[in-house]
């Protein structure tokens, strides 16, 4: 992971580098639009700070600059106000937002698939409980039925019994 810093201050690369230091990230500085787009061309980034200066004197290099990120944290921080100590607050805590909206994201998608699965398991033990229901005991399809049902019922029985899916080492949790 990295952070790009686009500032045209005088002292940003020393920032940079206590930033790199502190973060124990790679940390490049470009001093404009055209230094940053071709930055942002050339490689993916973790965090994108933009000098609030550069933003409020030209707002469409900000834009540009922010439509470009990809799914990089795009923060706006006035550099002449704040030190690197700030900065890297600053970093640390939309980096730990991030996560946390990755969790809740995660853990909604876990849920959403589980009850999707589960769904799906109940209602095909239902069809096939109730079609053996109308059909012939001794017919081969009965005997086909009594086997979907109880592989219905045995995984709706592993799915009561697992813990939730955990996405991020593909491992049950």
């Amino acid at each position: 992971m990295s952070i790009l810093m686009v500032t045209g201050m005088e002292g940003a690369r020393n920032a940079a580098g206590v930033v790199a230091a502190q973060m124990g990230m790679d940390v490049e500085v470009a001093e404009g639009r055209k230094s940053a787009l071709a930055r942002l061309r050339s490689r993916e980034f973790a965090v994108i700070v933009v000098d609030e200066t550069l933003a409020e004197c030209d707002p469409a290099a900000a834009e540009a600059i922010c439509e470009r990120a990809g799914l990089a944290i795009p923060l706006q921080i006035n550099f002449a106000l704040s030190g690197a100590a700030r900065l890297i607050r600053e970093i640390r805590a939309a980096l730990g937002r991030r996560e946390r909206e990755q969790e809740v994201a995660r853990r909604a998608a876990t849920a959403a698939f589980e009850s999707e699965l589960k769904t799906t398991v109940a209602g095909l033990l239902l069809h096939s409980q109730l079609a053996l229901s109308g059909s012939v005991e001794d017919s081969p399809m009965a005997e086909k039925l009594r086997v979907v049902a109880d592989l219905a019922i045995n995984l709706r029985r592993q799915l009561n019994t697992l813990p939730s899916i955990d996405f991020r080492s593909n491992n049950a949790a």
